[in-house]
């Protein structure tokens, strides 16, 4: 568990409306084909973090279930940060870009992306608020070569950080807790699918208000051209 906390998490959660990034100036010089991502958030309770899009070279992923996750995937399970995960992709990237604002129940944002014809994939990542590190992710699938494909995203837990259900352990506008935790025996240790909330008892998180059923978001790509 990642002990150091980021500030610039706090202002990116605190803002509640949904607003891509402008891309006006970005693909100006960038020679390759533009994709329409499209994502919604098809949960009754669950708002998304920020959300990372990237295209990049051959399907490495961002984890791998069953296995530990990576420090940089720690970081946007348990506090929404996109930043560790980009530096993990590294120059395989071509593109990327982190969608400015949380995306509530029912809600849809669409941004453009780019690849070459090198870059054949692309992934899609966000914490999943209130929870403790669950995230939701496209983790390395295929552009379409033509027209549009839709991806039917579940919910994963990252395994850094006990499922406690407790506001004092999780980030956000609806808890404002710590965004990472310290290790502990209760952790799972691996990524696997998230099995959701649990009724805890006492002042934790109710099943609910905030319990979700796989996929939690539509994720769709369109090729522009």
């Amino acid at each position: 568990m990642i002990k150091t906390r980021i500030a610039a998490l706090s202002l990116a959660l605190a803002a509640s409306q949904v607003q891509a990034q402008s891309l006006d100036n970005i693909f100006a010089g960038f020679a390759g084909t533009p994709y329409e991502v499209t994502i919604t958030n098809l949960t009754l309770g669950q708002s998304f973090t920020p959300q990372l899009v990237a295209t990049h070279r051959g399907s490495e992923m961002m984890f791998s279930l069953g296995q530990p996750a990576s420090a940089g995937l720690e970081r946007l399970a348990e506090g929404g940060d996109t930043s560790g995960v980009l530096e993990e992709l590294g120059n395989r990237v071509a593109y990327a870009t982190t969608i400015d604002g949380l995306l509530g129940p029912g809600q849809s944002v669409t941004t453009t992306v780019m690849a070459t014809g090198q870059e054949k994939f692309f992934s899609v990542a966000a914490m999943l608020l209130p929870t403790n590190d669950t995230f939701m992710a496209a983790n390395g699938v295929k552009l379409p070569t033509q027209g549009k494909v839709t991806y039917m995203v579940p919910a994963y837990d990252a395994g850094t950080e006990a499922n406690d259900q407790d506001c004092m352990n999780i980030p956000g506008p609806t808890c404002g807790g710590a965004p990472f935790s310290d290790p502990a025996e209760d952790d799972e240790g691996f990524v696997h699918i998230s099995n959701g909330f649990h009724d805890l008892g006492g002042d934790t998180l109710s099943p609910a208000a905030y319990d979700w059923r796989n996929p939690v978001a539509r994720v769709v790509v369109k090729r522009l051209n």
